[in-house]
């Protein structure tokens, strides 16, 4: 009981939060589509039924990325996928990506579109919040992943909208949650078993240091790579 009315404890369900509300505008964005042929009777159900199912895959998925995340190197290739998913928050993003999703008139119909698009969608979320529980003691691991995405759900089903509104409007909060999966990224890298055995476990500030050196690495790659864009977009 004691782990939970911890500073590190509460810190770790911050991250996963953010993470989600970061990396879950896509989910809400495909929830909308998916469902937008519905009656109009049947659209909550069909957003709470898909939105229910596609969290209870992401907590299958993120339950096994807890257990291979003890296997050597499988941190690392984490740790580079977190830089890169972080580089891509920083980068102008593609209003047609979504164009592929189908609606469906059939309730099942819809949540199975749901289910089976965040599925294909979840790799990154998965693999940033089971390294932002890896803060946590193990036992309590699984409870905070459990209880940080349910915190989030009713921002995913209601709040998605505005959260994206307000990162338009401060831009700096994309910034600061691409800074968070590099931070966090450096903190797997550093806490791998194959980089542990080879040096021993770290300090505590030496994996606050790399998680650091990860964040200011995520925003200087993601800064470099938009001006290249941008600059490409306009020659």
């Amino acid at each position: 009981m004691e782990e939970f009315l911890t500073a590190q404890f509460w810190l770790a369900v911050g991250q996963i939060i953010l993470i989600d509300i970061l990396l879950g505008g896509d989910n809400a964005v495909v929830i909308a589509l998916a469902c937008r042929s519905l009656p109009e009777a049947q659209r909550m159900k069909g957003i709470l039924w898909g939105t229910a199912g596609a969290i209870a895959l992401r907590v299958i998925l993120i339950g096994f990325a807890l257990t291979l995340l003890a296997i050597p190197y499988l941190k690392l290739v984490g740790g580079v996928l977190l830089v890169w998913i972080g580089v891509k928050l920083l980068l102008p993003t593609d209003d047609d990506e979504h164009g592929n999703i189908q609606a469906s008139d059939k309730l099942w119909g819809a949540v199975k579109t749901v289910i089976v698009a965040d599925l294909v969608m979840s790799i990154d979320n998965v693999i940033a919040i089971a390294g932002a529980a890896q803060g946590a003691a193990e036992q309590h691991q699984m409870p905070l992943v459990i209880f940080g995405l349910l915190v989030s759900i009713p921002i995913i089903i209601w709040g998605s909208q505005l959260v994206l509104k307000l990162m338009d409007r401060f831009p700096v909060i994309i910034t600061l949650g691409a800074a968070l999966l590099g931070y966090i990224a450096g903190g797997l890298v550093l806490t791998d078993p194959a980089v542990t055995s080879r040096l021993g476990e770290m300090s505590s500030q030496t994996v606050t240091l790399a998680g650091l050196a990860g964040a200011a690495l995520v925003v200087l790659l993601g800064r470099v790579l938009a001006r290249r864009q941008k600059t490409a977009a306009t020659d």
